[in-house]
């Protein structure tokens, strides 16, 4: 693979994990997957790509939460308060430790804008939640080097 290319792929996941990362619906373990077998040998390089992209994609969510809890007792708000009381009491016995469970499938999105709502502060958010996002990747990258095998 040439230096243009290397760089397009690298780029397309970095872009693909930021978007899996955010409130948007996408899938970027596939792309990351596919890259590995296509290049093996630039398999740190390409979980770089992926870890940061994912990393980044929360930050956003983090952000929407710091900017729409202002809005909390609006009618359109997306929470009820009820249900508000209850993710804050939720990430008060949590806690930040919580946002290691942040590549979730399955609520971590929505743990990143809790966060922000919270008034999480951005340097433990970003540790955290990079920790989580880069050894879910560098499970998924082992694996498909046969590494856990």
């Amino acid at each position: 693979m040439d230096l243009g290319s290397l760089i397009l792929s690298h780029a397309g996941l970095f872009a693909a994990a930021f978007l899996a990362a955010t409130v948007f619906p996408f899938q970027s373990e596939l792309v990351l997957v596919g890259l590995v077998v296509a290049e093996p040998n630039h398999w740190g390089t390409l979980l770089f790509a992926a870890s940061v992209g994912n990393t980044l994609g929360a930050v956003v969510n983090w952000v929407l939460g710091r900017l729409i809890v202002r809005f909390r007792d609006r009618s359109w708000f997306p929470v009820k308060p009820r249900d508000y009381e209850r993710v804050e009491r939720w990430y008060a016995r949590w806690g930040v430790w919580s946002l290691l469970f942040a590549w979730l499938p399955f609520g971590g999105d929505a743990l990143t804008v809790v966060a922000g709502a919270l008034r999480t502060p951005l340097l433990p958010f970003v540790l955290l939640v990079g920790i989580g996002k880069t050894a879910r990747y560098a499970v998924l990258v082992a694996a498909t080097l046969g590494w856990l095998a």
